[in-house]
């Protein structure tokens, strides 16, 4: 990825600690902390989409479409939060994963299939019986 994901992404983690120091918060932000405040925002995201049929932008409406962009911020200032406190690079940790997943499932064998990679295994060693 080029430098310029990096660079946004240090001005946004120094954003949230300019917010975290002002209040002496740093204290209360140990990574087992983090993880569950990360949870609940990830739940209240979940939430506005609870009982739509497919949770399209057009199915939310403005105000809603409001509500789930200040979710995700909260999602992103927590995971961006945990990153800094375990001193994770977190372009370098979505690259290697990245490769990870492109292992797990290669395009040619589950373009189009939503099945989780352990089910293609099973499904390989089923078809070469």
């Amino acid at each position: 990825m080029n430098g310029d994901g990096q660079g946004e992404l240090a001005r946004l983690r120094d954003l949230v600690r300019e917010f975290v120091d002002e209040r002496d918060w740093d204290q209360f932000h140990t990574p087992k902390n983090l993880a569950a405040a990360l949870s609940v925002e990830a739940a209240e995201l979940l939430e506005h989409f609870q009982w739509l049929q497919n949770g399209r932008r057009d199915e939310l409406g403005e105000d809603k479409l409001r509500q789930v962009r200040h979710e995700i911020a909260d999602v992103m200032v927590y995971l961006v939060r945990i990153a800094d406190k375990l001193d994770i690079d977190l372009m370098s940790a979505v690259e290697e994963k990245m490769v990870i997943n492109r292992a797990k499932y290669p395009a040619a064998l589950v373009r189009g299939d939503a099945r989780k990679y352990s089910e293609y295994k099973h499904a390989d060693q089923r078809a070469a019986d």
